[in-house]
């Protein structure tokens, strides 16, 4: 199979349905191809140190590095499964995110853990394991994952990593969490009300916490209040995107990112849903083809897209949280 190429043009449109988009995404803004060739991308994640962006192809077992000059290179490989023969389709890793010190953490569907590599600088050099089972049973496939300013580890848990999915025989735990890991490495259960818990990510003062829920039939992303010990409480819908699965628009609720103002970037059907903080749909980036993931990086106002077989970027009138 060959590995993924530079690319140029442009793809997709852009949905307006609130004047307030406007000021997030300006008239005229174009969605940018930068790569192509992949089997199904996710997790980006912008590297300020290095100028670049770490992404994962969950099936290839792979992370790939692009950068402004010198474009899509090979990273890590294997990123999620360390064994000798997987027999399942999605062996690789899927989220990343970098913790406070900068260090990359990843959800490995195939090793079923969250793990830390130790250096930036030696991308097989060694991890560390912050969670691999819950009540002395092992995680399903860890999914995606948000970094609290306490440094505890917040990520979900479905099934979409193991060999069979939900029917995996080798499954253990009989639910699909939410899940914190601290600090001192204790692995606390949040929530398991959610059938496929994906992407995750905290509004700017962090005390809320968005889930979403990848199910087509049940397309919705989850806001609940974050207390003072990390808990959450008070479960609600905070946006419900059913209807506009049912229309012809691929994908469901995945990754998502939040703006210093509040709003979410949220990948769902027909591609990146913006969300006010108040719950207003104020418009599509609409790829035009099932999407995953997405992350802020350069300056902090480039959105950074994994669009199933592609990377793509668009320039944002807005600042993802922490630039």
């Amino acid at each position: 199979m060959a590995e993924p190429e530079n690319a140029s043009g442009t793809l997709g449109t852009i949905e307006r349905l609130d004047p307030r988009l406007d000021e997030l995404l300006p008239a005229g803004t174009e969605i940018e191809i930068l790569a192509e060739g992949f089997v199904w991308t996710e997790g980006p994640v912008w590297v300020p140190e290095g100028n670049y962006l770490l992404l994962s192809d969950i099936p290839r077992n792979s992370i790939y590095r692009w950068d402004e000059s010198d474009g899509i290179a090979l990273f890590m490989r294997p990123s999620g499964f360390t064994g000798e023969d997987f027999q399942g389709r999605e062996p690789g890793s899927n989220g990343l995110t970098l913790d406070h010190e900068g260090r990359l953490l990843l959800c490995e569907h195939g090793d079923r853990r969250v793990a830390r590599l130790d250096s930036l600088e030696d991308p097989h050099g060694p991890k560390t394991t912050l969670a691999d089972r819950y009540d002395g049973r092992r995680l399903n496939s860890p999914n995606d994952l948000a970094v609290h300013s306490s440094g505890a580890v917040y990520f979900t848990d479905p099934p979409y990593g193991l060999p069979r999915g939900a029917d995996d025989p080798e499954r253990e735990l009989d639910f699909y969490g939410v899940f914190r890991v601290d600090p001192d490495g204790e692995v606390s259960l949040l929530t398991r009300d959610l059938n496929r818990p994906n992407g995750i990510a905290f509004s700017p003062d962090e005390k809320t916490l968005y889930v979403s829920n990848s199910e087509r039939h049940r397309a919705i992303w989850m806001a609940y209040d974050v207390l003072e010990d990390g808990s959450i409480e008070n479960g609600r819908v905070f946006f419900d995107a059913t209807e506009l699965a049912t229309r012809d628009r691929p994908g469901a609720p995945d990754g998502l990112k939040v703006d210093q103002n509040g709003n979410l970037f949220a990948t769902g059907p027909g591609g990146i849903l913006i969300i006010a903080a108040d719950g207003t749909h104020l418009g599509t980036i609409l790829t035009g083809r099932p999407t995953a993931n997405c992350a802020f990086g350069d300056d902090g106002a480039t959105l950074y897209i994994t669009a199933n077989r592609h990377l793509v970027r668009i320039r944002t009138g807005t600042f993802g949280v922490g630039f």
